[in-house]
């Protein structure tokens, strides 16, 4: 006979449980011993119950999520070869990065196996060379995805690609024309979150931003069949916050799917996500691993499609081997060894991370709605609002981690000062100042541990004894 044990146990409300908390505590302030605030301007509670989710937002996440990997295109014929490598050693989808247009596209694209994601990051705008490549993947079936970010680029230097009528002509081209890709257009959350920006801006930011496509969109000559079928693709950098980052590409999911719905386009989105830089360190280096490996899992759990890695040394060493292979395995070894592709909507029901959902979701759509009434994001980018609230945002996390409050083990706690890294730097690591004319100020990234680690690496050349010729 079947048992139902759970029926001798009375129900115990969350009331109760904070009661119970706080005759335990003895006098001591509830909220001040227990309640965490964030710099999301999230509180974290000490528990969570079926009463912090009465109604939850309904988010479909992927069954499947793809291993990939970044090659820089400087020959066609050696990046189709690296790629081809990388798929024999477990990585499934390739993303290129391509500096000019002298790159073959018949090469690039020689020899993939059927079903293969391709994302393509051009460095340039030119809707000839995208027909080129449209043609070049024609009756080949594969998974093409094409980062065209305009406004993303404004953001990042100041300066579109060419002038904003022109870029958009090109864009509308690229739209109208792009027969075989899967997406066309991409939003990167990567930018404000690795400029500092909290993670209900990066949310606001980013779907403020889509919107600016979706309007476009709707206002030149696309057909019904292209809305439904459009995908936007999202870039999404996973920080250090666990929980809230799994919850952060949920409400992404969420986010986005409610506006375009609004203008009758595919509600569906594109996530591919990657650590961020924000975090990373050069001192006591091998840290990254573990920070690159929570933040896989958040992205994973919080239903990204595609996740690439970040090799634990990219910030001072060029593409080695031995950090692509480290990178891509960690993503294998939570494949095959922690069974994290065995079930679709992980988190689904998780009262503290459903919570965080909506929480995260219903800021994010505060700060969405103040954009839209203050006549857009792009109208707000050219007057600098989004620029000054990043840099508030970033300031108030550079003071945590100033003042030891934000920990990165290595750097700003349990620092090895016999840890030396000047003869191995091979790529700047800094924040590069390039004083140039913008049309707006850019939005920068940088990681929280620059300026000790620019000090670290002065004092080191300071107590270096002085060669005698």
């Amino acid at each position: 006979m079947k048992q139902l044990l759970f029926q001798d146990f009375e129900e115990v409300s969350a009331k109760q449980w904070k009661q119970k908390i706080q005759a335990d505590l003895k006098g001591a302030d509830y909220n001040e011993k227990l309640i965490t605030k964030t710099l999301h301007g999230i509180d974290i509670k000490p528990f969570y119950s079926s009463e912090d989710i009465e109604e939850t937002l309904k988010v479909s996440n992927p069954a499947h999520w793809n291993i990939c990997e970044k090659i820089y295109v400087t020959s066609a014929e050696a990046a189709n070869t690296k790629a081809l490598q990388k798929l024999q050693k477990g990585t499934e989808a390739i993303w290129f990065i391509l500096p000019n247009k002298e790159i073959d596209c018949e090469t690039l694209f020689k020899n993939f196996p059927e079903k293969l994601s391709v994302y393509l990051h051009l460095e340039f705008l030119d809707s000839d060379f995208v027909q080129l490549i449209d043609k070049a993947i024609s009756g080949k079936d594969l998974n093409v995805f094409l980062q065209t970010d305009i406004i993303g680029k404004l953001a990042r230097t100041g300066n579109w690609f060419d002038n904003m009528n022109s870029d958009h002509e090109e864009l509308e081209k690229m739209t109208q024309n792009s027969r075989n890709f899967e997406s066309v257009i991409s939003t990167n959350l990567g930018l404000y979150q690795n400029a500092g920006a909290n993670i209900p801006q990066q949310l606001a930011y980013a779907c403020a931003q889509a919107t600016e496509y979706l309007n476009y969109l709707s206002r030149i000559d696309i057909s019904e069949d292209k809305k439904a079928n459009f995908k936007l693709q999202f870039k999404v950098s996973v920080g250090s916050d666990y929980f809230f980052e799994i919850s952060k590409i949920r409400a992404l999911r969420w986010l986005f799917g409610s506006i375009a719905k609004e203008f009758g386009f595919n509600t569906d989105c594109h996530i591919i996500a990657e650590p961020t830089r924000r975090t990373k360190t050069l001192y006591d280096y091998n840290v990254n691993l573990l920070r690159t490996t929570t933040e896989g899992m958040s992205a994973i759990l919080g239903g990204a499609d595609a996740i690439c890695n970040m090799p634990y040394d990219a910030i001072y060493h060029k593409d080695n081997e031995f950090g692509d292979r480290i990178a891509r395995n960690q993503l294998l070894i939570m494949r095959n060894e922690s069974y994290l592709d065995k079930v679709g909507n992980v988190a689904e029901g998780t009262y503290y991370i459903e919570s965080l959902t909506r929480q995260l979701a219903e800021k994010a759509l505060d700060i969405f709605k103040d954009i839209e009434k203050g006549g857009g994001f792009l109208k707000e980018l050219k007057s600098g609002i989004i620029q000054k609230k990043i840099k508030e945002s970033a300031a108030e996390e550079q003071e945590k981690f100033n003042n030891g409050e934000l920990v990165l083990i290595g750097t700003n706690k349990f620092e090895n000062p016999e840890d030396s890294m000047q003869e191995d730097i091979e790529l700047y690591p800094f924040l590069k100042k390039n004083p140039r004319k913008t049309l707006l100020e850019p939005i920068l990234e940088r990681r929280l541990s620059e300026a000790s680690e620019e000090k670290r690496l002065e004092a080191e050349k300071q107590s270096q004894p002085t060669q005698l010729n």
